[in-house]
């Protein structure tokens, strides 16, 4: 199998004409090691592409930056980067950065009592947003105006992530096998563009809107989150806490909105 975006193999169709071999394209996942300042920060599973990007995202939505300006970005390890097949990028801050302390990967859900210390943890560290909610009929059919997802088309097995302005319109699209990755890239690209807090900016998403989610979205200042699918409870307890709008299950021009009504 060829390293890439995607990779060819066979597989079996059957279906009501028959059986028969035929070419399929499956998504590449590989790991990626994020450091900050050359010390692990964690190891995530994801589509190869947009690195720099996912692994800038990753360390403002997680907060270890502490608002510490980012000198480089590169693929790092003991030789070239082609050796370590472009798998372990450190994001440099001269230093300046405190020192991060490993994770073994994200989290992805918190109930009771942790959700409650999960919240309190980001009172720390955010403020709560200080935007305007986007207008409803700019919601509605937005994912109409989504298109691009060549990844998704060709094998349908990854997830996006979209930041659109006041009017509605796409300005960055990411995708990747993970949707927190995809998500980070869309930060990462916004911070390298000079563009964060994105107040002005919307987030769209392709899954559900989890806790992580919403933590991602108001660590980037997003002025609202669009999930396909529906939000967790604590997604909807983080947003009111942020100030952030949240609507969920938006397809077509359909969708239900939590807060920021």
């Amino acid at each position: 199998m060829s390293r890439g975006r995607t990779s060819r193999v066979f597989t079996r169709r059957i279906d009501a004409d028959g059986s028969r071999r035929v070419p399929d394209e499956l998504i590449v996942e590989e790991p990626l090691a994020i450091r900050l300042d050359g010390e692990l920060v964690a190891t995530t599973m994801r589509t190869p592409g947009d690195d720099f990007e996912l692994a800038v995202g990753f360390c403002i939505t997680e907060g270890v930056l502490h608002d510490v300006p980012i000198r480089t970005v590169r693929y790092c390890g003991e030789g070239p980067a082609a050796q370590a097949e472009y798998n372990d990028v450190t994001v440099d801050t001269g230093g300046r950065a405190p020192a991060p302390t490993p994770r073994l990967g994200p989290a992805s859900s918190s109930c009771g009592i942790c959700g409650t210390v999960a919240i309190d943890d980001l009172r720390e560290r955010l403020r709560p947003l200080d935007v305007e909610p986007f207008e409803i009929g700019v919601l509605a059919g937005l994912a109409d105006r989504i298109d691009g997802q060549a990844l998704f088309s060709t094998t349908g097995a990854v997830h996006a992530a979209v930041a659109f302005d006041r009017s509605g319109m796409p300005q960055v699209l990411r995708e990747d096998i993970g949707r927190h990755n995809a998500v980070d890239k869309v930060v990462g690209r916004l911070h390298m563009d000079g563009l964060l807090p994105a107040g002005d900016l919307g987030l769209w998403v392709s899954g559900r809107a989890s806790f992580e989610m919403a933590q991602k979205a108001w660590a980037a200042g997003f002025a609202c989150l669009v999930a396909v699918s529906g939000p967790s409870a604590l997604a909807v307890e983080t947003a009111v806490v942020a100030n952030l709008q949240l609507a969920g299950f938006a397809r077509g021009d359909r969708f239900n909105l939590y807060t920021g009504d």
